[in-house]
């Protein structure tokens, strides 16, 4: 019964991001930014595991919404939490503390996270090749893309696809291998 867990998975985090938006110009609704790092693990990653699914889902229920890792656990188990908890930022830090450890971190993370943090880097770049979002200047989105760059460098091992895709983002944008 993977597919009704992960259609229940889709469910759960479609209600808990029901109102938010993405802030692109079109304000898309935010559940398509976690169906599509599922998609990419799925499509591009060619990811099967039902719990690293699960957690692209999930990924930022407990960072942006009122959920909590142990309802996670609760409904979806122990791995799912481990998961979400590994690519969850602690925002009670400063937005620059929370960057500076995700590049610090990107390399002790599990095989599983590291593939939810690529996909979902991944699904971010493409995002911002598409249209920049409300407020942001080139110089944001550059700076984006470096410290991305840093991120996925300490994550590289992982998804020889994945890695792929965003080293053609990276190339494109001029941040090359190094």
């Amino acid at each position: 019964m993977d597919l009704a867990v992960l259609v229940k998975t889709a469910n759960f985090a479609a209600k808990k991001h029901k109102d938010q938006r993405r802030k692109d110009v079109s304000k898309t609704p935010y559940i398509n930014h976690p169906i599509g790092v599922a998609n990419i693990l799925s499509e591009e990653g060619c990811i099967t595991e039902l719990e690293v699914l699960q957690g692209a889902l999930l990924h930022d229920t407990v960072e942006d919404t009122d959920t909590t890792l142990d309802e996670i656990e609760e409904i979806f188990g122990k791995t799912v939490r481990d998961i979400v908890a590994e690519v969850t930022d602690d925002k009670s830090l400063a937005k620059q503390e929370r960057k500076r450890l995700q590049v610090v971190n990107a390399p002790h993370k599990s095989r599983q996270a590291k593939l939810v943090k690529l996909a979902d880097k991944l699904y971010n770049l493409r995002d911002l090749c598409r249209e920049t979002p409300e407020g942001w200047t080139a110089e944001r989105v550059q700076e984006y893309f470096e410290w991305a760059y840093q991120v996925v460098s300490g994550l590289r091992g992982t998804n020889e696809a994945l890695e792929k895709q965003l080293d053609e983002i990276f190339i494109s944008k001029g941040i090359h291998k190094g």
